[in-house]
């Protein structure tokens, strides 16, 4: 039974880029939406450092691995503690009603970036890596507006020695040829919206939507990298003085493919820890827990129960993210921007 899943899902790997979703999901995107949408580039006062690694649907052989690493920072922002009394008051929650009552927006800055990702599936590998880039300003008394792209390359590979089509006739090109590798530049545009109590982000990946070889002979007519387009929104809400709760949704679209749900709600004690649950439409639930251990590193974790078919082979997903705050020179427990 176990071989019989794993070759359905061999099948819609090999055609992955023609009939699927073909950027990673990520359970904890509200964490780091820097990795979907280059417009929070440089959001906070300091460097943010994210690195990631997430096990789809474990116990299912050769099923999605995802890897990545980002960083990106601000350029020329004005520091947004600038008298004594902008620092937090001992006994006080220090993302309380006051801290948001005191919220600006964000001063006309730029930021930088870079994003490395890994993810394999199978036979297939996709490297990727881009520089990003993404300007920040004040729109109104308590909201601002960044606008951002991202410039790189992707390699995906095939190793052919992890393909077995039986008895089925198959271009000699593919299959005896190794790893075979196709390199592409890449493109990836964003804006996000964001304020104390909200935020709105829209973004497209792949934007050159293009084709991919594995053989000279084009075997089946190639396959088509079609663009990526993510939606992104939430809102804070003030639960009593000690917690904030912030419901979000990220919506996907990928043609030819229904658009895809990912709704989650996160709640958070102090600048400390927290906890969440969400869903994704037609796959499963999942749970997640995080804690900042310091000023300077905090670290997350989610597991996703399948709830498709393939929860008879799975033992679901885990996804861990690390996180450092670089130059933190104010000494910020989380986000002020990106809770």
């Amino acid at each position: 039974m176990r071989k019989k899943w794993w070759g359905i899902a061999m099948l819609l790997g090999l055609h992955f880029v023609t009939h699927a979703q073909q950027k990673p999901h990520y359970t904890q995107y509200v964490l780091n939406q820097y990795i979907i949408n280059p417009a929070l580039t440089g959001i906070e006062n300091y460097t943010d450092v994210k690195i990631s690694h997430r096990r789809q649907w474990a116990g299912l052989k050769d099923a999605p691995v995802t890897t990545y690493f980002t960083i990106h920072g601000a350029l020329n922002k004005k520091d947004y503690r600038t008298t004594a009394t902008s620092y937090q008051v001992d006994g006080t929650n220090p993302r309380g009603s006051d801290y948001w009552t005191d919220y600006e927006p964000a001063p006309p800055h730029h930021g930088i970036g870079m994003q490395v990702i890994n993810d394999q599936t199978g036979p297939l590998k996709n490297f990727s890596a881009y520089a990003t880039y993404a300007y920040h300003m004040g729109i109104g008394a308590r909201t601002s507006l960044a606008a951002g792209f991202g410039a790189g390359f992707f390699n995906i590979g095939l190793d052919a020695n992890k393909l077995n089509f039986g008895n089925s006739q198959v271009d000699p090109a593919v299959y005896n040829s190794g790893t075979l590798n196709v390199i592409r530049p890449d493109f990836m545009a964003g804006l996000y919206l964001y304020g104390p109590d909200f935020f709105a982000g829209l973004s497209v990946q792949q934007l050159m939507g293009q084709s991919i070889y594995f053989s000279n002979n084009k075997v089946s007519g190639g396959s088509k990298l079609t663009p990526h387009i993510f939606a992104t929104a939430g809102y804070r809400f003030l639960v009593g003085e000690d917690f904030n709760l912030i419901p979000s949704v990220l919506v996907k679209s990928v043609s030819p493919l229904p658009v895809q749900f990912d709704i989650n709600a996160k709640l958070q004690y102090h600048d400390l820890l927290w906890v969440g649950a969400g869903c994704r439409k037609d796959d499963g639930w999942n749970g997640m827990a995080g804690v900042n251990i310091s000023h300077a590193f905090n670290i997350s974790y989610s597991y996703d129960y399948t709830t498709s078919a393939l929860n008879t082979v799975s033992n679901g997903t885990h996804e861990i993210v690390l996180g450092f705050l670089l130059g933190n020179k104010y000494g910020d427990w989380c986000p002020k921007n990106v809770w």
